[in-house]
């Protein structure tokens, strides 16, 4: 149980993954069978632990439709089936009184449930950052892998594994607001580069209440002013682009255009982040 080269263009910077079934099953394994919903059990690993009504319902709709494309993957567990991933599906299933649904069985550990449930929804980018933050720290406290081991398995860098950890040195009251949605991950990140918790309180309340940006918290850990009225001379497209890098990057991105000309500044914070941004950017 878990416990609480910018010239090549932005696509160059996200990887292509396989689905999790041509991942981790050879393709003479990939047997899809109709099993019991009565048979299947949720995973005790499950990383995620919020679903959103109205995307599940948007699931259902679909399933009622085209009934239930991609397979559900589940291992045997004392007579029944434990499920490893496919959750959501598998309650929308519910949802609908279906008897059966697709699935492919295989063998998996404890460790392997949890790693392909946390592929899955990160592939799926079903996760918030508090959610994926909780289990890596499973997989490296409960089955003592280290941070590069981690980031082996899910397909992302190791400082990438490192900052979403460091999310889980917020207080509880930030973490609930990450987990429900009301400020981001980038919100998240400017809140632990500042390091008075008096500043820190005072700069969530803003976001919490919509009057501050992210670009105008980064601004002020760095111990500039930025107006809401300097901002909003900036050109909209530059904005987007901007919000753009950030997510892609995970970090402070800044531009600065005139007439066609100007440059991009991309902030770091510990030489990991900076040799994984060369990594990311150089290739």
């Amino acid at each position: 149980m878990l416990r609480p080269a910018l010239g090549r263009g932005l696509g160059s910077l996200i990887p292509q993954r396989q689905s999790i079934t041509e991942q981790v099953l050879p393709e003479a394994h990939r047997e899809v069978l109709e099993i019991s919903v009565k048979e299947i059990r949720e995973n005790p690993h499950q990383p995620r632990t919020n679903f959103s009504p109205s995307e599940l319902e948007d699931l259902i709709n679909s399933i009622q439709e085209y009934g239930i494309i991609q397979p559900l993957i589940v291992t045997r567990s004392n007579g029944d089936y434990e499920l490893i991933a496919g959750e959501r599906r598998l309650r929308a299933a519910r949802t609908l009184g279906l008897k059966t649904v697709p699935a492919i069985v295989r063998d998996a550990t404890e460790q392997q449930k949890l790693e392909l449930a946390l592929i899955e929804n990160i592939q799926r980018q079903d996760l918030n950052a508090v959610e994926e933050a909780i289990a890596y720290k499973a997989l490296i406290e409960e089955f003592n892998l280290t941070q590069e081991q981690v980031s082996k398995r899910v397909g992302k860098s190791r400082s990438n594994i490192a900052n979403i950890l460091r999310l889980l040195e917020l207080p509880e009251e930030i973490l609930f607001a990450i987990k429900d949605g009301k400020i981001s991950k980038s919100h998240a990140r400017t809140l632990l580069a500042e390091t008075d918790l008096n500043k820190r309180l005072e700069l969530f309340k803003k976001m919490l209440d919509g009057s501050v940006s992210v670009r105008e918290a980064e601004a002020r850990v760095g111990g500039k002013n930025i107006s809401k009225r300097s901002t909003s001379k900036k050109d909209p497209n530059i904005l987007a682009h901007e919000k753009k890098l950030r997510e892609v990057l995970g970090t402070k991105v800044e531009i600065t255009d005139s007439s066609g000309k100007g440059k991009i500044s991309i902030s770091y914070y510990s030489r990991e982040e900076f040799l994984d941004l060369l990594d990311r950017l150089i290739g």
